[in-house]
């Protein structure tokens, strides 16, 4: 009978854990999702040459609308998931202020604090696959509050650093291989 009593107390257990999702899976899913972002790319678009190591290897012009209200800073992850090493970050970018609905961001800009990419440099490191064509994300994050974070953190560090301020997420893919 104690057999069973504890069988079945392991069982609930695994239950909660399995169909109970984490405190970031639940904020997720309940994100407006209304921002948007222009570059100079479409989405699933050709990455132009300027903003990858065959170019000028800068940052491209973003364009972020419809930011929702109370947001403070925006923060900026930018990788490749296709990186035969792991997914590969190039852009780290937090405490982006926000004083409108729409904010630009210039190519060649500094908008915040850097973190270190997995260059191991701070700010914008382009594309560069060595071999075939990778997509890289742009992930912008609307935050309502600044983040205190020192200037340097990797991307880890800033999600992290980000749950619990996260108003909403946008995020747009550029495709690129290396000539």
């Amino acid at each position: 009978m104690k057999k069973w009593f504890i069988l079945g107390i392991i069982i609930i257990i695994i239950l909660i854990v399995l169909f109970i999702p984490d405190n970031q899976e639940s904020q997720e899913l309940n994100l407006e999702n209304e921002m948007k972002i222009k570059t100079a790319f479409t989405n699933n678009g050709t990455i132009p040459k300027e903003y990858t190591c065959d170019g000028k290897d800068i940052n491209p012009p973003l364009e972020i609308s419809e930011i929702p209200e109370g947001t403070k800073t925006l923060a900026i992850i930018s990788d490749d998931p296709d990186s035969p090493s792991g997914t590969w970050v190039h852009w780290v970018v937090w405490n982006i202020p926000v004083n409108s609905e729409t904010i630009n961001i210039e190519e060649d800009s500094n908008p915040g604090t850097s973190g270190k990419n997995s260059f191991r440099k701070l700010g914008y490191g382009g594309p560069c696959p060595p071999s075939g064509t990778h997509r890289y994300f742009f992930k912008i994050y609307a935050l309502d509050s600044e983040l205190d974070l020192e200037e340097g953190a990797p991307g880890r560090d800033l999600e992290n650093a980000m749950q619990g301020h996260l108003l909403d997420k946008a995020e747009i893919i550029g495709l690129y291989s290396k000539e």
